[in-house]
């Protein structure tokens, strides 16, 4: 396993580190389950668990809660804050009011006393920075956060958020968490530039491209992964990006087994080599998904198999940006865009 800095904050972590959204029903995972993928995580060198709020209810953060008992000062413990938890309109987003409060409810669901990154999972355009900013920098002075980070954020957003916090002399966000993957990217043209400049570490989610990338979905099989029955339109190669995905998986299956890799080293070995990101984040469902996926830990690839990688899918495209979770409000909304 490598370790690298997070980004300016002097914290040493894996170069993978363990998702835990496949945790609880998402995933159809017990606690035994995730007790034992987390006791191999840590024996494999992975010491950065990362989870929310949001993932399967709040379930997500009990199971690792009780995974990590006892261990607790060995792991940098990440979590999120800001989608909806509940019907109720003010559970969610990035108000004061809502943060100080999820807090302490993810902090009582851990089972611990302070987690060390606590992320705003996605931007919410209805809440100033500054009020944003001034609430994350309390809960840090308080001492229930040791750093906090965005996720998600186009660049623009990361930028803003970097200027309000100087403006306003608060603490700001050290890290940035995007989706990135062979198929999907985009941040290469604006958001890791923008992550170097400030400084941020990144830790990148959906390395496989919600499997995708795994070696399970090639041309002439059934899909059948976790995100498969929850996402379905993700996975009708009836729909043109999709498709456009799956060529581009049966050719870098061929530049994998050319490189002597399997698909997973060959995906995972590509995020991590980008000198913007920190760490890779694995989501697996069982043992045998994390121990594939770990076997990609030391995984450096050559400069010829980057460039054949680059001749599949050219670098800053997204093969399916309607994916990525960073639409600018204005576009989905219309009435953000007329008067």
């Amino acid at each position: 396993m490598q370790y690298r800095t997070l980004g300016r904050t002097g914290v040493q972590v894996s170069s993978l580190a363990l998702g835990a959204m496949n945790f609880g029903r998402i995933g159809r995972t017990t606690q035994d389950e995730v007790t034992a993928i987390v006791d191999a995580a840590l024996e494999g060198g992975i010491n950065v668990i990362d989870t929310a709020d949001a993932y399967s209810g709040g379930e997500s953060e009990e199971l690792v809660g009780k995974a990590i008992a006892g261990r607790r000062d060995d792991i940098v413990l990440a979590t999120k804050a800001s989608l909806p938890m509940g019907d109720e309109r003010n559970r969610q987003g990035s108000s004061r009011r809502w943060l100080v409060t999820e807090l302490d409810n993810s902090l009582r669901r851990l089972g611990v006393d302070h987690v060390d990154l606590y992320q705003i999972h996605r931007w919410d355009p209805s809440t100033d920075d500054e009020k944003t900013l001034s609430a994350l920098t309390d809960l840090q002075r308080a001492g229930k956060i040791r750093y906090f980070g965005s996720s998600t954020f186009p660049a623009y957003r990361i930028v803003q958020a970097q200027w309000a916090a100087r403006e306003y002399h608060l603490r700001r966000y050290v890290t940035e968490q995007p989706s990135y993957s062979i198929l999907q990217r985009g941040i290469e043209t604006h958001v890791l530039p923008v992550t170097e400049q400030y400084g941020l570490g990144v830790l990148a989610w959906s390395p496989l491209a919600s499997g995708w990338l795994s070696g399970a979905i090639r041309e002439g099989k059934d899909i059948t992964t976790s995100r498969s029955t929850f996402m379905p339109q993700r996975f009708d190669t009836a729909i043109p990006a999709n498709r456009a995905k799956l060529d581009a998986v049966e050719q870098l299956a061929k530049v994998a087994d050319e490189a002597g890799l399997t698909l997973i080293q060959l995906a995972l070995g590509f995020v991590t080599a980008h000198p913007a990101v920190t760490t890779a984040l694995i989501g697996p469902r069982t043992l045998d998904h994390l121990r594939s996926q770990l076997a990609a830990a030391d995984t450096v690839l050559a400069a010829d198999v980057l460039d054949a990688i680059d001749a599949v899918v050219a670098p800053g495209t997204d093969l399916a940006a309607h994916e990525k979770n960073d639409t600018p409000p204005a576009l989905l909304d219309p009435a953000l865009r007329r008067r």
